[in-house]
This record gives structure tokens, sequence and C-alpha cells, in this order.
């Protein structure tokens, strides 16, 4: 017979058990705190209760004990592989302190045999490590020691996340439609996120255009290297500058002698989540204007479904940050954009 497992993730938080508790009353809800943004979120078929039904992803459990503001006890479904159930709670330490744990208690059946320590257990340990964090970073605003994502971890979730997708410029990016009247390129990429994550669209915009993914820093800097013989402007970090901005869409651009481009963040909310949409525009000026831009609008998606795909894990993992200005400099003014 499979051994059983016995796992168990805790975290020390300076706030009162009651403030805790009510991050954990709203697991499972459409804005909750603590479930890790990136993952399959965790949904039940009804508030939190006995007898509420859900997961997340393949993981199927339903609610065998809840204790509002102290607990709450998870019995996986068989078609899971795994027998036994996870609990989350809250123990009180005092006025101002308290522990949130959570154990699991199963025995791994069928593949799960094979699958808990080769995939499935390092996924566990990083989502409990993240919503842990997210818990201090509620109660605290910060995280001393955040997460780090095993390979494995991030391969796993590469694999689930929603996908930046082709849409068309959406005609809620107002700031946009007002900047360039003819463009000669027009495109839009949206990307679902996690309602729990930051809605402002500076945010946003300084983790798209400030820190490009490795890959996109070293193509933008080959492009500065190669256009100048051409009468193409070196890029700099005025080209990430915002120009305008409203409380759901960030407008970034600049004029060069070659081309006009700008840059629209926008984010838009729902009930189940936000989306947030990356459109360009851009208006040739020259001859040489309309030759490079023949050439950057084959790479020009890719690119920008990368720094979407790059902000969103940055921002979505609480590691986001603003590139020194130095760093910047140094990286080409396009950022995704084609100028």
């Amino acid at each position: 017979m499979t051994a059983m497992v016995h796992n168990v993730h805790e975290r020390a938080l300076p706030a009162p058990a009651a403030e805790v508790g009510r991050l954990l009353d709203r697991i499972g809800a459409a804005d909750d705190p603590l479930w890790p943004a990136g993952w399959a979120p965790a949904r039940f078929d009804r508030p939190l209760a006995v007898g509420a039904d859900g997961g997340h992803g393949v993981v199927r459990y339903h609610v065998t004990g809840y204790q509002p503001g102290r607990s709450v006890e998870l019995t996986f479904h068989p078609v899971t592989g795994l027998i036994g159930k996870h609990t989350l709670e809250v123990e009180d330490r005092g006025p101002h302190a308290c522990v949130l744990r959570h154990r699991l208690d199963a025995r791994p059946v069928g593949r799960m045999r094979l699958l808990w320590p080769a995939i499935v257990r390092v996924c566990h340990d990083t989502v409990l490590e993240h919503l842990l964090d997210n818990a201090e970073r509620a109660v605290t605003g910060t995280v001393a020691t955040p997460v780090r994502y095993p390979w494995r971890a991030r391969l796993a979730v590469s694999l689930e996340r929603p996908r930046p997708r082709a849409v068309p410029v959406p005609a809620a990016a107002t700031l946009l439609a007002a900047a360039i009247s003819r463009p000669d390129l027009a495109d839009a990429f949206a990307l679902p996120v996690s309602p729990s994550t930051t809605t402002d669209p500076q945010d946003w915009a300084d983790a798209i255009f400030r820190d490009p993914p490795a890959t996109v820093r070293a193509l933008l800097r080959l492009r500065n290297r190669l256009v100048t013989p051409f009468g193409i402007e070196r890029g700099d970090a005025t080209a990430f500058d915002t120009i305008s901005r409203t409380d759901r869409e960030a407008l970034l651009g600049t004029d060069a002698g070659h081309l006009s481009f700008r840059a629209s963040v926008l984010v838009t909310t729902e009930p189940g989540g936000a989306t947030v949409t990356v459109a360009t525009l851009a208006a040739t000026r020259t001859r040489a204007g309309r030759a490079y831009l023949a050439v950057v609008r084959l790479a020009h998606p890719w690119v920008v479904r990368a720094m979407l795909r790059h902000a969103a894990r940055t921002i979505q993992n609480g590691t986001s940050r603003r590139r020194p200005a130095d760093l910047v400099a140094s990286s080409p003014r396009a950022g995704g954009s084609p100028s």
C-alpha cells in the first residue's frame, strides 16, 4: 500500500487571528486574496460552506468542515488520485499574532503515486508558499522572503497560464484613439488576469515596458545597433514615458523622425477577473520608416506577447519592479513598439 503523505506549510503572521480569518473566509471567491494568481483558480459551486463542491484545475474536492474565520477542511474526490483531505486553519497566538497553516494528509493512488513525487508535490509546495506570501502581503504590505519557483513549478504554471490573444484595438482605449488618426500599424493583444492582481494601468505599463524579458531586451539592443546606418534614431528611455492616463488606461509613446508610435495599456474589470490589453498604433513619416515598419511588424506580435506574459508573471508573483534608469536607457525605445 502506498504510504500516506503528511505535508505541512505554515507562516507566523503579525496580525490578529480574526484579521487573517477574514482572508480565509474568501477562499474560492471571485475576490480571493490568498489563492496565487497564475494557477487555475480555486472555485466552488456555492458560497463557502460544508457541502460546497469545487477545486482548482484537475484537483477536485468538497468542503467537509468549516469554522468561519478559523478553518476550512477539504476532502479530495477520488478522481483526483488522493484519498484524504487538506485543511487551512488559523491558530491564535495572541492579540497581534497568529499562524496560518495548511495540512495535507492523503494517500496517493493510481497515477498519482507517480505524479506526486514527479511534479505534483513541488507544485503543491510552491502554491502553498505563494498562498502564505499573499497572506503575509495582505496583513503587512510586503513579503520578507518571496517564494522562488522551481523549474518544474514554472513549467506547470506556464502550461496552464492563459496566453495573450490577438484582439481588435479596443474602443475603450480612448486615449489611444485620439493619439494617431491614420496609423500604418494597429494591433492589440489581451491577457486575462486574476481579480486579485493590480488593476492600476500604470503598474502594468511599468511592468511591461520598464522590465521586459531578457530575450526582448537582447533583441532591442540589437535593433539599436543595426538601425543607425539607415537614418533611424536609436531608442532611449523617453519612449517609455507615460504621456497621459486615466484610472484604467495608460498611454505611452514618442515621435521620432521616421515614425510616431503610441502604446495603450488598458485594464478592464468584470466580476470574474480582469483583462489587460496592450494596443499599438504607429504612423510612418519617411520612406525609411515605412521600410523599417515592414520589417518590425514581423516580430512585433511575438515581442508584445512575450512582454505581456512576462509582466503578468512578475506582477502576479509579486516580483514586479521598475528597471533603473541606466538600464532602461540601454534598452531600445521600442519595448514591444515599432519605433
